[in-house]
């Protein structure tokens, strides 16, 4: 019997650590474009609450659809750039872990394994070959 923990290996492992800056660097800009149209609609909220008292009504009006407007755009534009960042997540975490997988079936196949869990209550130490994962993830066998 063995048991390997999934988090650590999802944690810990080179590759996952790989996705995990693939990812970083495909959606940094679009993080950063959001950020800073978030500052930029922040500062005209402000704006227009320290002005509003003293606009016509008809220009407060307008800038209040225009801000309104603003926000609905960038609460999309969040929303969408949510969705594609937990796609491609979930795109990357499945080839770690059909990566895993296979390196857990190869040990297990090798060392006469019957049964590999990966959750569990409580292991023995000595069953957890997460350890025994991970390097064979970040040290993968020469062809």
């Amino acid at each position: 019997m063995g048991f390997v923990s999934t988090d650590r290996v999802l944690k810990e492992a080179g590759t996952a650590k790989a996705a995990q800056t693939k990812l970083e660097q495909e959606f940094s800009k679009r993080e950063k474009e959001l950020v800073d149209q978030g500052a930029r609609i922040k500062t005209l909220a402000d704006t227009f609450e320290r002005d509003a008292p003293t606009l016509p009504e008809t220009q407060r009006q307008a800038r209040q659809r225009e801000l309104l407007e603003q926000d609905r755009d960038f609460q999309k534009k969040r929303r969408d750039f949510q969705e594609d960042l937990n796609a491609r997540k979930n795109e990357e975490l499945q080839l770690v872990i059909q990566r895993a997988n296979k390196v857990i079936k190869d040990i297990a196949v090798a060392e006469n394994y019957d049964f590999i869990f990966q959750d569990a209550v409580y292991v023995n130490p000595k069953h957890d070959m997460t350890d025994k994962v991970i390097k064979a993830l970040n040290n993968p066998p020469a062809k």
